[in-house]
């Protein structure tokens, strides 16, 4: 009895274990993982496991700023079940990231970017014991070729961070909830130079939409938007980028 008592409140009770193949992954690629659930001292009856793909978003309310976590996707695991005193059991998974999964492994020393999976338990009459697992998100082939069009056309990669909201234009929206903003400033400022760049990229299967917030002083703010195909070349996203900073 004393035992059962201890798991109610989350002493010698199961835990859980995501074990990810890759933690190191793109937007939009298929990871896979094994869930190991260990049984703790006594036998519980575990409602469900479930899976979550997190991010930390930054939110703008009342001229005040603050962060809270925001769920991109989330999968169902398994349903109801009972693990044994000292039983282990593992649930094999494959699952896919948003396609707008924010970057994380970015060139920037001031990157509030974060990305992790969360592995929950619910566990009848006893705290839930969790696991995270952090990510470490690559930029996609041509989310590098934005990054190199930006350093070549003299802009210097600044801040990086994630905000909620979605991102809406004549040609395209994002459906996360939220959207990465790439800030970007000039090598050196020249008369009537734009001085700050932001750079949103909405990743789909087959392009890569680009949403472009100007900072040009006395001659006011303004917005480009394009879309690019995710095969394009370096010399191919330069001109795009070359087109529409002005």
């Amino acid at each position: 009895m004393f035992k059962k008592i201890l798991a109610s409140v989350g002493i010698g009770g199961a835990s859980v274990d995501t074990q990810l193949v890759d933690n190191r992954l793109q937007p939009g690629q298929i990871f896979h993982a094994t869930i190991v659930i260990k049984g703790g001292n006594v036998s519980q009856q575990i409602s469900g496991l479930d899976l979550a793909l997190l991010t930390k978003i930054k939110v703008s309310d009342d001229n005040e700023n603050y962060f809270k976590n925001h769920q991109l996707a989330s999968w169902r695991l398994t349903e109801s079940f009972e693990i044994k005193a000292g039983e282990i059991r593992e649930i094999p998974f494959a699952g896919k990231l948003h396609p707008e999964t924010p970057f994380t492994l970015l060139p920037v020393r001031n990157n509030q970017c974060q990305v992790w999976l969360q592995t929950g338990v619910d566990i009848d009459t006893a705290l839930d014991p969790n696991d995270v697992d952090v990510l470490e998100i690559l930029p996609t082939p041509v989310a590098e070729h934005v990054l190199n069009a930006m350093d070549s056309l003299g802009y210097v990669l600044f801040k990086a961070d994630v905000e909620q909201g979605f991102l809406n234009t004549r040609a395209f929206s994002s459906t996360s909830g939220c959207y990465q903003e790439l800030e970007f400033k000039p090598r050196s400022m020249g008369f009537n130079a734009v001085r700050e760049v932001e750079v949103s990229l909405v990743c789909e299967a087959e392009q890569t939409h680009v949403l472009i917030e100007l900072d040009r002083g006395v001659r006011g703010d303004g917005y480009q938007y394009f879309t690019l195909s995710n095969e394009a070349s370096f010399g191919q996203v330069l001109e795009a980028f070359k087109a529409n900073i002005r």
